[in-house]
């Protein structure tokens, strides 16, 4: 497998971002974020990164660590989740294929000394749906230290997404995508990818944050991560990401209502349902419904 590193000015030569990602399967958005408010999200997390054990197993790695639970950690972490154009982009990729989008994940990982290389995934493949048309869900890599080919940055298979993805072997060779802090790398969840080998003497240390479709069973379990007296505390866009929220149609719903109702400070044992329906199936329906009432108005003349 032979592997070179990438610089951000060739990943973001051609066209628009969002046009580089879609052909390409990843792209790269340069200094889109203050380096210092990566330093105090860094050192947020270090306690965490400190307490936390090496993971178990060969697909995580045993000298790699990983937690989640993010926005219970950092004040920070919502400013990266909600990047707008980070927000932006999830929803060109996924919006086609569902009402709402929402928060697949927020793990911050670090790379020890001696990892070995990762075992190449597509992140999509954990729903085991269609492949080769629909976008399940977009990654996003923060660098909380510089991603180089020699301590373990994310490689990537170019042109591995999609259609291809349906195909054996990938069409490309490996890229090791460097960048630094204040960066992000993003690619798409049918893109073949893994963490490199940390072949340095220090840390790579970063953060990845997903989205996926409205209507799929998240990797991190939102409600459980974040219960409505946790939930309570953020904004209403945010609180809707992790999952307050109904995906139309009437899917995730509390009693037939918005789950966001658990936000508020009135809650009754008593709710009725309230209809949550796509435009298209509230136009098919009121057609329906009118059609019943003429129906039944000639049988009343009758």
């Amino acid at each position: 497998m032979a592997t070179k590193p990438l610089p951000v000015a060739e990943i973001e030569a051609h066209g628009s971002i969002y046009e580089t990602l879609m052909r390409e399967g990843f792209c790269v958005l340069q200094d889109i974020m203050p380096p210092d408010i990566v330093q105090l999200l860094a050192r947020d997390l270090a306690p965490h990164f400190e307490a936390t054990p090496f993971c178990e197993g060969g697909f995580y790695g045993s000298r790699t660590k990983r937690f989640g639970s993010l926005l219970k950690r950092s004040n920070h972490v919502s400013a990266f989740i909600q990047h707008p154009q980070i927000m932006a982009i999830a929803q060109a990729v996924l919006g086609p294929w569902c009402d709402t989008i929402q928060l697949n994940l927020a793990q911050a990982l670090e790379l020890h000394p001696g990892a070995l290389p990762q075992f190449p995934h597509r992140d999509q493949d954990m729903w085991r749906g269609q492949t080769g048309e629909v976008e399940y869900l977009i990654n996003v890599m923060w660098p909380f230290t510089e991603y180089r080919a020699n301590n373990g940055t994310t490689l990537i298979w170019p042109h591995s997404h999609a259609a291809n993805a349906l195909n054996p072997e990938p069409p490309e060779d490996p890229v090791a995508v460097e960048c630094n802090p204040g960066s992000a790398i993003i690619f798409l969840g049918s893109t073949l990818h893994g963490a490199g080998g940390n072949q340095s003497l220090g840390v790579r240390q970063g953060m990845i944050v997903s989205y996926c479709l409205g209507w799929l069973r998240p990797y991190e379990n939102q409600w459980l991560v974040y219960p409505p007296e946790v939930a309570r505390t953020f904004s209403p866009d945010l609180a809707a990401l992790v999952g307050y929220q109904q995906h139309r149609p009437n899917l995730g719903n509390y009693e037939g209502r918005c789950p966001s109702l658990l936000l508020g400070e009135e809650r009754s044992e008593h709710l009725g349902a309230i209809d949550a329906l796509r435009p298209d199936q509230t136009a098919a329906l009121e057609e329906f419904i009118e059609e019943q009432r003429r129906v039944r108005a000639a049988s009343s003349e009758n």
